[in-house]
């Protein structure tokens, strides 16, 4: 190899400087990849609601499927999408006595507002001054 490709650090093992690239991309399940794409204000208000009642802001998002927010499913039907996000809702109330379900909980609404912050929704329904 060319002394312009590798280095020796102090231990004598080269190292590559070669300028590769890797890109990581998060497999999810269907379940994980049912939660909707929303407005920033309303996945704070789901956020919050599953941190106060483990599942309703699981519920409350299914039903932003129907109202047409998009998923990480595209080849699945909207009504299959509201199911997926229903069960989800169940199984976090149904295992929040245990409180794995209100752990679920809390990091589902986690994600719905780190998924509405890098859609670009942040700013979406706040009404901009002229």
């Amino acid at each position: 190899m060319d002394q312009k490709d590798t280095e020796m650090n102090e231990n004598g093992i080269s190292s590559s400087t070669s300028g590769v690239v890797v890109q990581v991309r998060e497999k999810k399940g269907p379940l994980r990849a049912a939660i909707p794409y929303m407005p920033f204000p309303v996945a704070v208000i789901c956020l919050f609601l599953n941190t106060f009642v483990p599942g309703l802001g699981t519920f409350v998002s299914a039903f932003t499927v129907l109202c047409g927010a998009q998923t990480d499913l595209p080849n699945r039907h909207v009504c299959c999408v509201f199911w997926l996000n229903i069960a989800a809702a169940f199984i976090q109330i149904l295992t929040a006595i245990v409180m794995v379900g209100w752990i679920m909980s809390i990091f589902w609404g986690m994600d719905m507002v780190i998924m509405a912050i890098s859609k670009g929704y942040r700013n979406q329904g706040i009404p901009q001054q002229l």
